[in-house]
């Protein structure tokens, strides 16, 4: 069977394409273009909720990034790149791993949700989520200051994780991260590898790398922005 990737330019299912490529598997990726803000159509029909990321296997098809990122991890990465139980950092491992869906992308699309809707700076709602976003950024930027990956010593999918919120999402919700020198550091080591650099070039070969893990925020998304204007 051959592993397929359908990945929806600029989207967490850059998480998958990542993962595939630090693990060196044979895939095929199926990309698919934003249109111009929205999944396409031909996406949507792929799964019943219809976002990214999808994978296919055979007769599999999965959804949610967090499943499609453990599957390949164990099923193609033979536990490459996961911590196993009994490890002195496997509760690490699994508190990062599900942070970045848990609470920290959320954290950023609730901003990005209240920016568009034209909410006051001063609203409740906006300064409550604004604190949040706050917080748990300088408990990672904590954490970076104390190991080198989320897990520990070594790059595990708890960084692949974590990443989406970092950069590919600043492109729809700007966010600074100047005041996190450890997240920056962070940022700066995962750009020099060639295992993400593979992974842009080949899904979101229009993404500046630089500018994606750079601490200023990266341009806003084209179309986003188009319709931000409208």
């Amino acid at each position: 069977m051959t592993l397929t990737v359908h990945h929806l330019g600029v989207s967490q299912s850059d998480r998958v394409v990542w993962l595939c490529e630090e693990l060196g598997i044979d895939y095929v990726l199926k990309k698919y273009d934003r249109s111009p803000v929205m999944a396409p159509e031909a996406y949507k029909a792929l799964h019943p909720i219809g976002s990214a990321p999808v994978i296919e296997d055979g007769p599999l098809k999965l959804a949610e990034s967090g499943a499609c990122v453990e599957y390949i991890a164990q099923i193609y990465g033979k536990g490459s790149l996961v911590v196993q139980p009994g490890a002195k950092n496997y509760a690490d491992y699994l508190y990062w791993f599900h942070f970045g869906n848990g609470s920290l992308v959320p954290a950023v699309m609730y901003k990005m949700v209240l920016a568009s809707s034209g909410a006051s700076p001063v609203n409740e709602a906006v300064q409550r989520y604004g604190a949040r976003l706050q917080r748990l950024l300088a408990l990672l930027d904590q954490r970076l200051g104390e190991v080198p990956w989320l897990a520990g010593d070594e790059f595990t999918c708890a960084d692949i994780m974590n990443l989406f919120a970092l950069t590919t999402a600043r492109c729809f919700q700007p966010l600074d991260l100047s005041e996190y020198k450890n997240i920056v550091a962070y940022l700066k080591r995962v750009s020099g590898r060639e295992g993400y650099r593979r992974a842009m070039k080949k899904g979101d070969p229009d993404q500046d790398i630089e500018a994606l893990t750079g601490a200023a925020p990266p341009p806003i998304f084209k179309g986003y922005a188009a319709l931000q204007k409208e």
